[in-house]
């Protein structure tokens, strides 16, 4: 009842990535499909799911084996193998997708570079390969790009039974906010008509408040910008009493916007202001 991609980017600035992206006729389908840890790869398990798959299989991931080990020890194990359907990605970007015989159709899967795509009670077998096709041409990170392969298998019909959740997991070392875990995103549309489209509409967010280090852009603030970064905070309350330039008074102020507004993770304490920030405040001016 499900689709998915599992896949990885092996080369971004801030480490390997591993992620997957998932869509179904099912509630909160992100805590039952995805999973993934940093370093070890990523596991999607769906149809009748096996949810032990998830954890059994990160495990195993992380004590060395391949993909295609992981799904044929976890299937080769299960007594209902043929109602099971899972993807799956190492920690070397190694891929094996595996589909039961019984699972409803259509039904089947198929792997890339890099990635696999897999799915059950589909529209079609289009499904799948539009969701390859739209991830191998896409370009920015690995969440965007697998919620990208998400929307083109929702465009061929994805799950025929209809829309219900959607979910986007990627994880890389310290990827986390604050640097303190390492999942990078974690995002679900637990219950919604336009699960896809929604989902994309979240990641946007999630760029806005926890962006990539690698995207940062920082701007000196010169005594103009500082005059009218004043301006400005002093629309939305926040007096930066000094000046005419970037003085502890102006700091402070722009220190207490940006934490309300939840965008610290733009903060410098540089006499700079990151362009999302300053492209925040004159938004709303």
């Amino acid at each position: 009842m499900t689709f998915s991609i599992v896949a990885w980017d092996p080369s971004p600035s801030t480490g390997p990535e591993w992620g997957v992206a998932v869509a179904s006729k099912f509630l909160a389908v992100g805590a039952a499909v995805p999973w993934g840890r940093a370093g070890a790869g990523a596991v999607a398990t769906q149809a009748l799911a096996n949810l032990a798959y998830g954890p059994e299989g990160l495990d195993r991931l992380a004590a060395g084996a391949s993909a295609e080990a992981v799904a044929e020890s976890l299937t080769g194990a299960d007594a209902q193998k043929e109602h099971r359907q899972i993807g799956v990605i190492d920690a070397a970007g190694r891929v094996a997708t595996f589909t039961g015989k019984e699972c409803m159709s259509w039904a089947g899967g198929r792997t890339g570079d890099g990635y696999c795509c897999q799915g059950n009670i589909l529209a079609s077998r289009r499904v799948i390969d539009d969701m390859a096709a739209a991830f191998e041409g896409a370009v920015g990170d690995l969440a965007e790009r697998l919620v990208e392969a998400l929307d083109a298998g929702d465009g061929a019909g994805g799950d025929r039974r209809g829309r219900q959740s959607a979910a986007v997991l990627v994880v890389s070392r310290a990827g986390g906010y604050g640097g303190g875990t390492d999942t990078a995103v974690d995002l679900r549309v637990e219950d919604h008509p336009e699960p896809v489209p929604e989902l994309a509409r979240l990641l946007g967010l999630h760029r806005l408040y926890f962006p990539r280090k690698d995207r940062l852009s920082f701007v000196d603030v010169d005594d103009e910008l500082a005059g009218e970064l004043r301006e400005l905070l002093a629309l939305h309350g926040y007096r930066a009493p000094g000046g005419p330039g970037y003085d502890d008074g102006l700091k402070a102020a722009l220190f207490t916007y940006v934490g309300t507004e939840n965008l610290e993770e733009r903060w410098s304490d540089d006499a700079t202001i990151e362009q999302g920030v300053l492209d925040h405040l004159r938004a709303r001016r």
